[in-house]
């Protein structure tokens, strides 16, 4: 992707001031990493008459659909040659926008140490983009960029210059002019409307990105006639964003109406009442919907089965219905983290003797294990690979046989809400998979009917009605043992195809 920005000068007001302003050297070329790329930045011409600075996204097409694919999906990755064939790397959208936001963030901010004076005057620009998206045409185009103050050249690219009667393309050449904008103001309008032309965008588009619509849209937004268009296609077209960020852009142009502060008028709610309902953290949400299944089991004996660094045992250990905990861990150094959170070795003797750590793996059966009223997965079974998900299932539901067993994993549905998580990526370098609804529920449904559970499921956090919850839980409950030979006899079996699993491992 290239994009070139030039301006023109006098020995007063010199064209290399634009150096200042993007705080870039005009006698370097300097290079940046992002998160799809390499951004360079280079001046094909720079003295006090004209200069220019061009942007250059390396885009890693390879590498960004392998990062795409995640690990462990539960199926079979789709390699089509359109995913790493494409238009990604050539053609300006969000890709670039992201680029510019981060190599010429203090540009867009209007900020420049060394010439604090610089930023607020207007300057004549020209920006070249060799190929742009348009989504709409060439009228689309002019349509945007017209009513911010520039002169608009789009010049359709053709499909194939060799074959006129194929068409063009849905690409142009676009050039910009103008002689009364800051560079800025400029950046700002490249932000907003390169990914809005391209009519979609490299990231899934979270409730924060309505802000960012808005500070860039700051004192030209609120007023253009395409304001609907532009938000709604920003936002990728999320119906419950629109409107929030319309919403807002009315509480602006009320404000500018009146001649009054946003907040003057937006003052219904006190700001205490945000800080007050701000949500938990996922983690401590997951910790309370554990702990109310546990006291709904009625459990009083209870094994925390990859406890990690303690979190769980230690809410545990507060209520005192909670006669015995075990935690257990692979990790010894985890163990030792746990132990330290616990302050094991100052607690008192009675609290002490509530209280085990340890050291084990899941996917052996264990006899220290059995006769317990409730056991606990708490985000676990991604960290195994799929073929000793067996093991483990066999290790605690066929030998261990708690009465009930808590088992929560992360919804790979809901990973799209992650603005900060790649497209296809799992939450966690060590999860071996993350599983749909669909997928989490068979599985758990299949456990239930081979070791004689009743099991029902429950949302951890914000139940998404598109999503669903980032968290996924399942509890398990003991049935009454069979009393038939008939299901006496098959549930035996059943118990030794897995204790052979579990030996395998």
């Amino acid at each position: 992707m290239f994009l070139t920005i030039t301006t023109t000068g006098t020995p007063e007001r010199p064209a290399t001031d634009l150096g200042h302003l993007l705080h870039k050297h005009p006698d370097k070329a300097q290079a940046f990493s992002t998160s799809y790329g390499t951004a360079h930045v280079l001046y094909p011409e720079a003295d006090e008459t004209r200069c220019t600075a061009a942007l250059l996204l390396e885009v890693d097409a390879v590498a960004l659909v392998r990062r795409g694919k995640g690990r462990g999906r539960g199926g079979a990755p789709d390699a089509a040659l359109a995913q790493y064939v494409n238009d990604r790397p050539y053609a300006a959208s969000s890709l670039l926008a992201v680029a510019l936001s981060g190599v010429f963030s203090s540009a867009m901010r209007g900020v420049c140490r060394a010439k604090p004076e610089l930023p607020a005057q207007p300057r004549p620009l020209h920006i070249e983009i060799p190929a742009l998206p348009a989504r709409g045409g060439t009228a689309l185009v002019r349509r945007l960029f017209e009513p911010l103050g520039w002169t608009v050249a789009a010049e359709p690219v053709p499909l194939d210059a060799r074959f006129p009667e194929w068409g063009d393309s849905r690409y142009v050449r676009l050039t910009l002019d103008c002689e009364a904008l800051t560079l800025a103001e400029a950046l700002r309008h490249l932000y907003v409307l390169l990914p809005v032309l391209d009519d979609a965008k490299h990231y899934w588009v979270a409730s924060d990105e309505v802000d960012k619509l808005l500070r860039a849209g700051e004192g030209w937004l609120p007023g253009h006639p395409e304001q609907q268009l532009i938000t709604s296609r920003y936002l990728t077209r999320r119906w419950s964003l629109t409107r929030q960020a319309l919403e807002r852009l009315e509480l602006v142009r009320l404000a500018e109406t009146d001649d009054s502060d946003v907040a003057e008028l937006d003052n219904a709610v006190a700001d205490e009442t945000e800080i007050e309902e701000r949500p938990a953290p996922l983690a401590v949400r997951r910790r309370e919907a554990i702990t109310a299944a546990l006291a709904a089991a009625g459990a009083a004996r209870v094994l925390d089965l990859g406890c990690g660094q303690g979190q769980l045992v230690q809410a545990l250990l507060k209520d005192p219905r909670y006669t015995e905990i075990v935690g257990v861990d692979v990790s010894v150094r985890a163990l030792a983290i746990a132990g330290r959170r616990l302050k094991l070795d100052r607690m008192g003797e009675r609290q002490a003797a509530r209280v085990t750590l340890v050291q084990g793996s899941l996917v052996y059966t264990d006899k220290r294990l059995k006769g317990y009223d409730a056991a606990v997965l708490s985000e676990v079974i991604e960290h195994l690979d799929l073929p000793r998900l067996p093991a483990l299932e066999y290790a605690v539901f066929g030998a261990a046989r708690p009465r009930t067993v808590v088992v929560t994993t992360p919804n790979v549905e809901y990973n799209v809400r992650w603005e900060a998580l790649p497209a296809g990526h799992v939450r966690h370098g060590d999860h071996r998979f993350e599983w749909t609804r669909a997928e989490f529920r068979a599985w758990a449904d299949a456990v239930a009917e081979r070791h004689g559970y009743t099991v029902e499921f429950t949302p951890v956090g914000p139940d998404d009605p598109e999503v669903g919850p980032p968290t996924q839980m399942a509890v398990f409950t003991l049935k009454t043992p069979p009393t038939t030979t008939h299901a006496t006899t098959r549930t035996t079996s059943r118990a030794k195809t897995g204790e052979k699993e579990a030996k395998a491992a």
